[in-house]
């Protein structure tokens, strides 16, 4: 224990808390920014998976791609197009801002504004879209 000048014993300070640094993205915008980019980019790779695979069927068996085919052309597959495209609109303006944020600071010192820029877009491009999308599926 540190001594005071009269030569009493004093009880060592406590540091300040600090913040928990290394990252500005804990629970904000960049975090979430961040979860929704690898979950819009794993699911877009499934669906590119897939549908590799189903249109190299063609080769193998036609009458069995035909099948699967028409097995896309429900409602059910109409909704999943939609989120399909919701996906892949996200993925494509959040990795522009990425880019944006990795090369510019400015960027980076707004990057909480640019994810809700991407937020906005988002929201115009999917109404835009999907009515439009869902007239077609549902008016068959």
């Amino acid at each position: 224990m540190p001594e005071t000048s009269a030569g009493t014993l004093t009880a060592p300070e406590k540091p300040a808390k600090q913040k928990p640094g290394g990252t500005l993205y804990r629970g904000r915008e960049g975090m979430w920014s961040w979860v929704l980019h690898r979950i819009t980019g794993v699911a877009i790779f499934f669906f590119l998976l897939v549908h590799i695979l189903d249109t190299a069927l063609v080769r193998v068996s036609p009458e069995a791609y035909n099948a699967v085919i028409g097995t896309y052309q429900t409602p059910i597959m109409g909704l999943g197009e939609v989120a399909l495209v919701g996906a892949i609109v996200f993925h494509a303006f959040n990795g522009l801002r990425i880019i944006l944020v990795d090369f510019w600071a400015w960027a980076t010192r707004n990057q909480k504004l640019l994810f809700w820029i991407v937020i906005a877009l988002w929201v115009v491009t999917m109404l835009a879209f999907t009515p439009r999308h869902l007239i077609n599926v549902f008016s068959h």
